[in-house]
């Protein structure tokens, strides 16, 4: 049973024990049939394809059982409670389920926000115009960028606005992850339970999942306000979107090479979160550079611009340069105002723009509309000028440009979304990268 009384005082005790319910309920199977999967055959399928000849194996011991829920029927049974809107930024648990709601689903009922909190927000305005709920998705990182409507807007003492909020669970405790997610997926249950959220894990089986979804449709229309599902890792069976055209000459991996290699030694780098700092760590292991010159911003999605503003102002005699994607930056363009506002003339920024939230399934960020100018934008915000590259030779001549320019100047560079399946992942923890970083920045 899911907690749903946001006065009792026992709210974070009986919110643990739902998750610990909803676990549980997970490992208690009562139907073995294999599902079929037709997908390419990468590491996560192969992953559920071993465990579905498992599940055969096993048949009459239904408690090691291992399901996944199917993302089309997934969606029927959303659309079967009334939720027929759907927002929010896409997350590498929720994929699957994300890739096909951007498939099936009109455009005027689907959003893909800038971030989590306008996803909240965008939520809120549905429900006061419709009277209908919304989904809301989002990777449990993003908790921190919609804490303020789920406190401020959203609550019974507040507005009391519902809506379905579909949470991706990075770092559950007991599993394997990235130490930016580790310490976030164990204070998730607890932070959903202070913000007066009451949630449960989405079972990975159908009958499991219809159910939790009425739980939740009955605490939106008694309580009138949002109800979290839990999602564990690997809950789906895989959809993906069509391959997008190549429409440009390089790839992401292959523009952070050549910035990279024409920096001076003595220059300061502040990557952006995902696929692009672990190229660039890739980068500098294969030619031995050493890492201590960048700052890999693991997590804090958008916010890698701020850090090297607050670096740039504090070094003014070295050039500091942001490696940013379009993603990040529309997380939180309001930093480009700010940028511009200090106006620190070291502050280089790029912008690897592929148009998609690459690392958690490809969906498309604002970026991909023609009439979204990246350098327009930078420039009204205060930067002395801003431009594009497409070409190998364009990136070599903008990064010349540049290093003699006075900042804040930006350069967007258009890629080909996708990575290298074998792409690897940093070797030194954080701690030991901010370390070097911060004596490399003392020199």
């Amino acid at each position: 049973m899911a907690c749903s009384r946001l006065s009792d005082r026992s709210l974070l005790r009986l919110c643990w024990r739902s998750a610990r319910t909803g676990m549980a309920a997970q490992d208690r199977r009562m139907s073995t049939d294999k599902r079929s999967l037709t997908v390419e055959a990468g590491p996560e399928q192969v992953q559920i394809v071993k465990q579905q000849e498992q599940n055969e194996e096993v048949q009459q011991y239904t408690e090691l059982v291992r399901d996944f829920l199917d993302p089309a029927h997934f969606y029927r049974s959303v659309r079967n409670i009334g939720i027929d809107f759907f927002c929010g930024v896409p997350d590498s648990l929720l994929k699957n389920f994300c890739a096909y709601v951007t498939a099936q689903t009109d455009r005027r009922k689907h959003v893909i926000t800038a971030n989590e909190g306008s996803a909240v927000a965008l939520a809120a305005g549905y429900h006061m115009a419709t009277k209908k709920y919304a989904m809301v998705y989002l990777q449990n990182s993003g908790l921190g960028n919609c804490i303020n409507p789920l406190t401020s807007l959203t609550p019974p003492q507040v507005y009391s606005l519902p809506m379905l909020l579909l949470v991706g669970w990075r770092g559950e405790p007991g599993k394997r992850d990235e130490p930016q997610h580790v310490h976030k997926g164990y204070i998730t249950p607890g932070l959903l339970a202070t913000a007066g959220i009451p949630f449960q894990v989405l079972p990975d089986y159908e009958e499991g999942a219809e159910q939790a979804l009425f739980d939740a449709q009955q605490h939106m229309k008694k309580a009138n306000s949002p109800y979290a599902l839990l999602v564990r890792r690997q809950t789906f069976l895989s959809y993906k979107l069509p391959k997008r055209e190549e429409l440009y000459q390089l790839t992401r991996e292959e523009a952070v090479q050549t910035i990279a290699g024409v920096l001076n030694d003595y220059d300061i780098v502040v990557a952006t979160t995902g696929m692009l700092s672990r190229e660039l760590f890739e980068y500098r292991a294969k030619n031995k550079h050493g890492h201590e010159r960048d700052f890999l911003t693991v997590g804090s999605m958008g916010h890698a611009s701020a850090i090297a503003l607050g670096i740039a102002v504090s070094k003014p005699s070295r050039q500091v340069w942001c490696f940013d994607g379009d993603g990040s930056l529309l997380m939180h363009l309001g930093s480009l105002a700010t940028v511009g506002e200090t106006a620190p003339v070291n502050f280089k920024h790029v912008v690897i723009n592929n148009e998609a939230h690459d690392s958690v399934g490809g969906q498309p960020t604002a970026a991909h509309h023609g009439t979204f100018d990246i350098p327009a934008v930078a420039r009204d915000c205060g930067y002395q000028e801003a431009f594009t590259a497409v070409t190998h030779d364009e990136i070599l001549a903008g990064i010349d440009r540049l290093k003699r320019l006075t900042g804040p100047v930006l350069l967007e560079i258009k890629v080909n979304k996708g990575s290298r399946q074998d792409l690897g992942r940093p070797t030194r923890s954080p701690q030991e990268n901010k370390q070097d970083f911060m004596k490399f920045l003392s020199k």
